[in-house]
């Protein structure tokens, strides 16, 4: 079995990226066969062109945009544990998510009456969401509700998807590099050294988890 990890962060090594190779680990520990995409090191690529050459035969259901994300939206098809990882931009996602969700979703979208999708699965998702902002303002800044949007988007037809956040991240080495008044770079790096290392940690194991619920379904 296969479980794919996608970091749509255009930072490698850093806070998202971090989190998905964590709960990537976690789907090893379970024996599952892994690849590793670093979406903005993968070559160009573009939101969603609305050709809709994937509503015409014998295209049906695929994006037929042939760019850097070709070979994830493939691997995404494949792969029973789906892993997705984006800062927190904005209060949203990043760029690069929402281009990866708008082809993914899009070219699986019918417009026919009689069924809605092309293709459903039942897989096992995880999206996780890394920020500056600590996770107990996500409520309050309807950051929450950014997230239940796209997990309700990939049950209509992905698969059952959990939702990570690791929060109070920290977004830089060297605070005195950058005139930043609101943030108090010591708790910061206090936060680094003591909740990250659990954000990490809860994310391994919800990789594991995913692995073993998606291991069941095939038995």
């Amino acid at each position: 079995m296969k479980a794919i990890a996608i970091n749509c962060s255009p930072r490698v090594n850093q806070n998202t990226d971090m989190m998905v190779s964590a709960a990537l680990k976690g789907c090893v520990e379970a024996g599952f066969e892994t690849e590793h995409y670093n979406l903005y090191q993968n070559g160009r690529f573009t939101g969603c062109l609305s050709c809709f050459g994937c509503k015409r035969a014998p295209h049906e259901g695929e994006c037929i945009v042939n760019d850097g994300m070709k070979e994830i939206l493939t691997a995404i098809k494949e792969a029973d544990v789906v892993i997705f990882g984006t800062p927190n931009y904005l209060g949203d996602v990043s760029a690069g998510f929402r281009s990866l969700f708008e082809r993914l979703q899009f070219s699986n979208l019918t417009y026919q009456k009689e069924q809605r999708w092309y293709n459903t699965y039942d897989k096992e998702v995880l999206l996780i969401m890394s920020s500056n902002a600590s996770e107990e303002w996500y409520d309050q800044l309807s950051y929450t509700d950014v997230l239940k949007k796209y997990k309700m988007a990939f049950e209509s037809w992905l698969g059952h998807t959990e939702v990570l956040i690791a929060g109070n991240t920290l977004q830089v080495d060297d605070y005195s590099k950058y005139n930043w008044t609101m943030f108090d770079p010591e708790k910061k790096k206090e936060s680094r050294a003591k909740q990250f290392p659990k954000d990490l940690e809860k994310a391994e194991k919800s990789g594991l988890e995913a692995a073993g619920k998606a291991a069941s379904k095939s038995r």
